[in-house]
């Protein structure tokens, strides 16, 4: 786990990034790391291909944190 300080002007965050590597489908093992990890919020992408099977909608409404999506931008 790294810990890092973000200094954004007025105010310092103190923010952990942890990184795992889970073998399944993203979509589910995403939600399952939420919980077993006991995450407050997680950043996922979204390369806006299709919502059929979208990981990030999955996630959106099926996590238990905060989610926030990143669109792909060109």
């Amino acid at each position: 786990m790294r810990r890092a300080r973000c200094n954004s002007g007025k105010a310092s965050v103190h923010v952990e990034v942890l990184m795992k590597v889970y073998w399944g489908d993203p979509r589910e093992k995403l939600c399952e790391a939420i919980d077993s990890i006991l995450l407050s919020c997680i950043i996922v992408g979204n390369r806006g291909l299709g919502k059929l099977k979208s990981v990030s909608n999955y996630v959106v409404n099926n996590g238990s944190c905060a989610v926030t999506v990143v669109k792909h931008h060109e």
